[in-house]
């Protein structure tokens, strides 16, 4: 049962780094969340208003407080846990709605400063986005995929000033893409392994009542386009789908998506255009839900808003996390630190000594840290010369994670 709490003037509810998966409402009284800002190091101070919800995120996310609250002024707040919260709030469309804006909100403007930081800060139209989305995959030879986003672009905006460069783009791609099937080349892209356990999230849709949602997209297929206007979402059945950023004209991988994860739910929220694109990196099968349907679909399912808040909160601290990383002005700490934080998003690579093999590569490394290939790869080196790793074609391994960290901590000029 939720409990109510008393706390007087001065005291703390909780501390940041503390694990606690309590959700806190506030009754009555001032309390005060602090944290510091990762960019700049300084306090940020977040009054909270009566009858407001805080430790959400953590909460739902199992993750270490990221702020201390502060009593200042005699207080009463409501404690629940996660199973509580479900039980109570689930099924409550206004209380729902506004966490998961809120959190589609931070998200974005997390993403924001890490563009600033990969110095993506150009802001381009939707059109001219659209064109340096399907150009990046022409460059890559990824003909099908470049076909894809141009098909994409004539629906939404056929009226466009630069649809007839798109059109001779399209053409192009199109002949080199009936060449290559011609001779039996391959235009699909790689995938990790789709062997996944049926999460919450597909047992939940797995009813005859949701197959109208259905659709199919053959490997290579574009199912959103980077720079797209946001009208649908999507919950990934079978295969995988790969996450890709246009960052100045090239295309970087983002992360691979496994069934039960959703993709392009922000969009549904914010109305705003697509911050990726996705690709079917195999064959996919997937839901597809619009704006129309979406708000009876989480009232009628109030176990889909639940999967939806988790993957907020989730992917708000993995976000944060990588900002932590970038904003490290060392790069040898910068680099240590990426080996940190694959270590803490894969818990379970732990072992029973100190010693990590981590799925990364050297691009991978690049891609984490933010910095250019070249670059990285001179970093990498000095790890391998003073023994710290290991560097092998698909994996590195970080001999003593424990010491890793005593290095970033001893380099790192930042605060958090």
């Amino acid at each position: 049962m939720p409990k109510a709490m008393q706390y007087r003037t001065g005291s703390i509810i909780y501390f940041e780094g503390d694990n606690d998966d309590r959700i806190f409402i506030l009754q009555k009284g001032a309390v005060v969340l602090k944290s510091t800002d990762i960019e700049t190091g300084a306090q940020i101070n977040e009054q909270i208003a009566i009858g407001e919800f805080f430790g959400v995120k953590s909460a739902f996310g199992h993750f270490p407080r990221e702020e201390t609250v502060s009593v200042v002024a005699d207080s009463q707040c409501v404690a629940l846990t996660v199973p509580e919260f479900e039980q109570l709030f689930g099924g409550n469309k206004a209380v729902i709605l506004k966490m998961l804006k809120v959190f589609s909100n931070q998200l974005r403007n997390i993403h924001k400063k890490i563009d600033s930081i990969l110095d993506n800060k150009v802001e381009i139209d939707q059109p001219t986005g659209m064109q340096l989305v399907a150009q990046s995959f022409f460059q890559e030879k990824e003909y099908k995929t470049c076909c894809d986003v141009c098909a994409k672009f004539f629906a939404r905006f056929p009226q466009a000033s630069n649809v007839n460069s798109m059109k001779q783009l399209y053409l192009n791609s199109k002949k080199l893409a009936d060449l290559s099937a011609s001779k039996g080349i391959s235009e699909t892209v790689s995938s990790a392994s789709a062997a996944s356990a049926t999460s919450s999230a597909l047992k939940q849709f797995s009813l005859p009542a949701f197959s109208r949602f259905a659709k199919k997209f053959e490997p290579g297929s574009v199912i959103i386009s980077e720079f797209e206007p946001g009208d649908c979402f999507y919950l990934i059945q079978s295969g995988t789908v790969q996450l890709i950023k246009c960052i100045n004209g090239t295309k970087k991988n983002l992360d691979i998506l496994m069934p039960g994860e959703f993709f392009g739910e922000m969009a549904i929220l914010e109305n705003t255009p697509r911050s990726a694109t996705c690709l079917a990196a195999d064959r996919v099968e997937v839901l597809e839900f619009n704006k129309q349907n979406f708000e009876l679909l989480i009232m009628g399912n109030p176990q889909l808003a639940i999967i939806l808040i988790k993957l907020f909160c989730k992917r708000i601290y993995d976000q944060n996390r990588r900002l932590k990383t970038l904003v490290i002005k060392d790069l040898q700490a910068r680099i240590g630190d990426v080996f940190l934080m694959i270590d803490e998003m894969n818990p379970q690579l732990a072992s029973s000594n100190d010693s990590r093999k981590l799925p990364l590569t050297i691009q991978d490394v690049s891609h984490w840290a933010g910095i250019p290939l070249e670059t990285a790869t001179e970093e990498v080196k000095k790890f391998v010369e003073k023994r710290k790793i290991e560097v092998f074609d698909n994996y590195i391994i970080v001999k003593n994670i424990v010491d890793m960290r005593r290095f970033v901590d001893q380099h790192v000029n930042k605060k958090f």
